[in-house]
Order: structure tokens, then sequence, then C-alpha cells
């Protein structure tokens, strides 16, 4: 599928709009998000209907718990992601690229366990759409892009929601929030519901990661004015953990609306940051507490 947000330059090198890397590839090259190509001078998505994991899950796993509760949603995941989080829970597919994965149909599409996929199956947005419908009797709402970071396979997501919409489907949106306005205006009228994972409130801390504060603190802005929104931060030991940062992120998120709810989650050692051991447990309680003096809603997680 060829990414409309595309630029193509000189030479048959293309830029790629849909994150603010604005990746510049050669023809044959991929973007950093391991999800994206240049072919024939055009960038394209290179996970387009590439399911690697589908759950029907709770959607407080999203986690929403202000959104429908009680009720279930069909996630779907694929592969790629446009930060490089070294703690990151779903590595085997937000830091793969295409190769990791042999497309071979849509199979059977029953939800199962995610990630635990035995290969990644390419289907139309018309079937997963189908595969949502069938889990109504369930409790099943919608759809949910998820598991990788389901921005770096825009177009899917931007066509299978569409098609959700029109079935009177919700669609929710978990990511990370590094995203260009113009894609994230596009998409945001099929969106129902957002989690914004906020990975910390330092410029220094984000560039750790490979993304930009700033960028992510637009996305919730503007989200937050169309959709519900929740937001997530995984506190990392000696990286995010502090009181006066997390004073810094909540004072900022209750200027957008002190309602928003927020979840603060317990680290747990994962892919290249298994040096450390996990959040101490009263940490988390105490920086939800710190939350709570600016926010209504505040959860743990993980704990």
């Amino acid at each position: 599928m060829v990414d409309q947000n595309s630029q193509g330059i000189a030479g048959n090198a293309a830029v790629c709009r849909i994150c603010p890397h604005h990746c510049r590839l050669q023809p044959g090259d991929t973007g950093k998000c391991g999800a994206r190509s240049n072919r024939q001078g055009r960038v394209a998505s290179d996970s387009y209907g590439v399911i690697t994991a589908l759950a029907l899950d709770p959607i407080e796993k999203k986690p929403l718990y202000h959104f429908y509760p009680g009720s279930r949603i069909l996630s779907a995941g694929s592969f790629g992601c446009n930060l490089r989080c070294p703690f990151c829970q779903n590595s085997h597919i937000a830091m793969a690229g295409a190769g990791a994965f042999n497309g071979t149909g849509a199979g059977d599409m029953q939800p199962g366990k995610p990630g635990q996929r035995a290969a990644a199956d390419r289907i139309k947005p018309e079937e997963l759409v189908a595969a949502a419908l069938a889990e109504k009797n369930r409790g099943n709402i919608g759809l949910a892009y998820t598991y990788n970071e389901p921005l770096v396979g825009y177009e899917f997501v931007l066509d299978c929601a569409k098609l959700a919409t029109a079935a009177g489907l919700k669609n929710v949106l978990v990511s990370n929030g590094y995203v260009c306005r113009q894609p994230l205006e596009e998409l945001l009228p099929y969106i129902q519901a957002m989690n914004i994972d906020l990975k910390g409130f330092t410029p220094e801390y984000y560039a750790k990661l490979g993304g930009d504060l700033e960028a992510v603190k637009a996305t919730i802005k503007r989200a937050a004015t169309t959709c519900h929104v929740e937001v997530t931060t995984l506190i990392v030991p000696g990286e995010n953990d502090s009181e006066a940062e997390m004073m810094a992120m909540a004072a900022w998120l209750a200027s957008i609306d002190k309602a928003i709810p927020y979840h603060v989650s317990r680290f747990f050692p994962h892919w290249q940051m298994k040096d450390r051991g996990p959040t101490p447990v009263e940490k988390v309680y105490a920086l939800a507490a710190t939350a709570r003096r600016y926010l209504t809603y505040v959860y743990e997680g993980n704990c």
C-alpha cells in the first residue's frame, strides 16, 4: 500500500511524512520503524494487512478505564515501531521488520493470545472488520490497533477504521503519539478513544528513546479535543521516576483537562533492559499520589 503522506524527491528518493523522523529513503531503503520502505520513488507500508497478534481483550487492558468499562475489544497488532524503547514488552513484533513474518493468508481469523501466532496473516480490512463483527456476541465493541506502534501501519489502520465506523463499531488507538499532524488529522474522525504513552517529561529522556517530547505532547493535546483520551506512563527506575518530573507531567495534563484518566504503570525487566529490577511498588503508589494533586482520575498499573 503506497503512502499518500510521502513526498518524492530527486533521484527517486522519498521522504516519509507519517512521523517526525521524516525518513529520507532511497529506493529499497526501509525507515527507522522497520515497516515502511521506498518502492519506486514512493513510501509504501510493508505491514499493510499483516496481523501478528489478535486477541479479544477487556477494554481495561488497553488500558482504558473510562471508555465502555466492562466491554471487550478485538485487538490487532502488526510489526514495527518508530521509537526504540529498550524496555519494550512486545519487542518480538514492535522491533521486527517485514522479513520476520511470512504473510500467508487470513487463516480462520480466530482471536488467540497476542504475539503467539505461528505466522503473520496478511488480510484485507474487510476481513478484520468482519472478524470484529463476529465477536459482538462476546461483548466486542470494535477494533483496537495495538501491541506494536499502529501508526507505522497508518494506511491499514485508516482503511479499517473507516469500515469499522460504517459498521457501527468503535475504533481504539493505543499509540506512542509520535505522529505528524496531517495523518493524525485524517485519522481522528474515525477514532473514538486513544491511550497514548507519555514516556516521560524531559527532552533528554525522549532522545534516549528515539523520539521527541513536544511531538507527543502535541498529539495528546489535539486528540483530547476530538476523542476520549487516556494517558499512560511506565515508571522506569532511575529514568523517569522523580517526583519533580511527575509533578510537571501531571500539571501539564491537568492544563488540558483535569479529568484525563492517567495510568501510572510499574516497569518489569524486558528486552534490552533486564539489568535492573522492577519498579518498587511503593514508588508507583507515591508517584500516583503526586499525580492526584493535579488530576482527578489516577490509576496504578502492573502492581
